[in-house]
């Protein structure tokens, strides 16, 4: 499966859900009030915009927000809400294109890092954000912690989700660090339509040795938007990586 081939046209029309799941205002809402508060006068840039779920809202605040996007048909989506003057986006993957001018912040959010199927691909990503940061600039990575306690010994396969109408499970492949992701959904005549993602889950340790990589250091690290304080229970985690301040020779020496 190839990340084109994932986000079509048809997963662009179903990708927004107004009011609801990702987009329900207590979870969008201190997502845009954080990076607002990082960006802090500075301009933004969103690796995997999307649609816009985060770039328009963003946008409104007054952060100067820059896109960078692989699928068409989800910056299509997008421009039913922002033109190309008031969110521009460079079309392109987020390891290796990169877009205008220097940063305050680049941010990657809802686990999209995963997307990406390779160490060496996500390395690139980091570097891929080190490289647009300005000076103190920092990159945001929303990511969900693998959850290998929950797969039972010698089982391949956790259900992760199940509510009426809908299950979710994932299948592990713990020897490559990959999961597909497989969504299934059923109406009312008993049919299922199934789509299915492929993922490279990242442990936080790992994370901070790419940002090392990449020239960056570890910042804060939170369970959520809202800063809860992050656990060995905390499902998700909001980590914040910082370019380090540049040290004068004295203190080099």
């Amino acid at each position: 499966m190839q990340q084109e081939d994932i986000w079509n046209t048809e997963a662009a029309q179903d990708y927004d859900t107004p009011g609801t799941g990702m987009f329900a205002p207590e979870v969008l809402g201190p997502t845009v009030d954080r990076l607002a508060e990082l960006a802090g006068t500075g301009a933004a840039l969103e690796f995997a915009v999307g649609t816009g779920r985060v770039a328009v809202p963003l946008a409104a605040r007054g952060v100067p927000v820059t896109g960078i996007e692989l699928s068409r048909p989800m910056v299509e989506r997008l421009r039913t809400k922002a033109d190309e003057t008031t969110i521009p986006v460079i079309i392109g993957d987020m390891a290796t294109t990169t877009a205008p001018g220097a940063y305050t912040l680049v941010y990657l959010v809802f686990n999209t890092i995963s997307n990406l199927l390779t160490q060496a691909e996500q390395v690139a990503c980091f570097r891929n954000a080190a490289r647009h940061l300005a000076p103190g600039g920092r990159f945001v990575v929303e990511l969900w912690v693998p959850e290998l306690r929950r797969l039972p010994p010698g089982q391949k396969a956790t259900v992760w989700r199940s509510e009426p109408g809908y299950i979710g499970l994932d299948t592990y492949d713990v020897l490559n660090q990959r999961i597909v992701s497989h969504h299934f959904r059923f109406g009312d005549t008993g049919q299922a339509r199934l789509a299915r993602s492929p993922h490279r889950y990242v442990w936080p340790a790992e994370l901070d040795l790419m940002g090392r990589l990449a020239g960056l250091e570890l910042e804060t690290r939170h369970a959520d938007w809202s800063g809860t304080e992050f656990t060995a229970e905390s499902g998700s985690h909001v980590s914040v990586y910082r370019v380090p301040p540049v040290t004068d020779g004295a203190d080099r020496a």
